[in-house]
């Protein structure tokens, strides 16, 4: 099955050399993605993004000239984030890399220095799910630049066994979630008419936002624990809070994506029985990166802030009526008040 589906879109390819459609224009190209969708493996999968990026007529990310701006990027030593400073490294742009790590982005830094086109890399020591590293990394940013023009939300990690923070919150939603929420309000000054990428997943698709109002928890309890399941929580918080941010804060824009099935470290380690079925078709790292650093370059954002992200268009936040009824108004503000509350803001 798998090596029909490799030779149907190594076929569709070679056979379609002369397609060139505009981005976010063709009705044949949205057809097309909306089948892909539909269908969640192909979507999901290197299939999805070699037909987008045909029937797209998309542009390198190199092509882009960033000269002057300046990018921050979380979780830059490995997996999409390592990818996304790889994509952006030739266009101009100064890459501020936060990670918590001092020896990977030491060998991050050696590795893309030579391709970067601003000069080396500046580097923030912080580990995202600690709120008191992320405020000292707030301040360190703020001594570096006066004005950033994206920050790129990529730390995490898919945990396997439940873990709780130095603040005492599950580290899923204290790395994914509390963190990244108080880096946003924190950089919010220096952000004005930046931009705010969040990468999620398409593992938001389900589950719904947890009924905070009936004692429900955003962290899983360690006799539940399980840990796919918590990371799907979270990203689908992420994606509900780049929909608050858009409406509370307009002179920022925000954008959250999901990858699509991509061949991260992440992958390998957490997930292994998934990769093991899925490699033939899933897509490298780079791949999967491409949006992420793509809505860190474009100029114009084609379509409005709030929006969710995959293959460089605009997907929907919801599949299903069932996570659709847990996203009220009422769930939104309670979301916002708990992110407050553990961030005393």
């Amino acid at each position: 099955m798998i090596l029909l589906v490799r030779l149907w879109v190594h076929e569709f390819l070679c056979h379609n050399e002369s397609v060139n459609m505009p981005p976010h224009s063709s009705p044949i190209s949205t057809t097309v993605s909306k089948v892909l969708d539909f269908a969640v493996v192909p979507g999901f999968s290197k299939i999805g993004f070699l037909i987008r990026k045909k029937l797209g007529g998309w542009s390198e990310i190199s092509d882009f000239d960033l000269t002057g701006q300046t990018v921050v990027i979380t979780g830059p030593t490995s997996g999409l984030g390592a990818e996304v400073a790889r994509l952006l490294a030739p266009t101009g742009a100064k890459l501020i890399l936060v990670g918590r790590n001092p020896q990977k982005l030491a060998a991050t830094i050696a590795e893309i220095e030579p391709k970067c086109a601003a000069g080396k890399p500046e580097v923030v020591i912080a580990e995202m799910g600690d709120l008191a590293a992320v405020r000292r990394a707030c301040v360190d940013i703020q001594k570096l630049t006066s004005h950033i023009n994206v920050l790129v939300h990529n730390a995490g990690a898919l945990l396997n066994s439940r873990q709780v923070s130095a603040d005492g919150i599950e580290q899923t939603i204290a790395s994914h979630v509390v963190g990244p929420y108080l880096m946003t309000s924190l950089l919010l000054p220096v952000l004005r008419d930046g931009r705010v990428v969040t990468v999620s997943s398409g593992g938001m698709y389900t589950k719904g936002i947890p009924d905070l109002r009936r004692g429900a928890s955003l962290e899983m309890s360690a006799d539940k624990y399980n840990g796919s399941q918590q990371y799907a929580i979270a990203k689908r918080v992420q994606v509900t809070l780049n929909e608050i941010w858009a409406e509370r804060v307009a002179e920022t824009e925000f954008v959250a994506m999901h990858p699509g099935w991509a061949d991260t470290p992440g992958v390998q380690e957490s997930i292994p029985g998934f990769r093991r079925v899925t490699a033939p078709i899933l897509r490298s790292a780079r791949e999967g990166a491409d949006t992420i650093a793509w809505l860190s370059a474009v100029n114009a954002l084609p379509g409005a802030s709030g929006t969710f992200w995959c293959d460089r268009e605009v997907w929907p936040i919801h599949k299903t009526s069932t996570t659709k009824k847990t996203d009220t108004p009422e769930a939104r503000q309670l979301l916002w008040e708990l992110l407050e509350e553990h961030c005393c803001l």
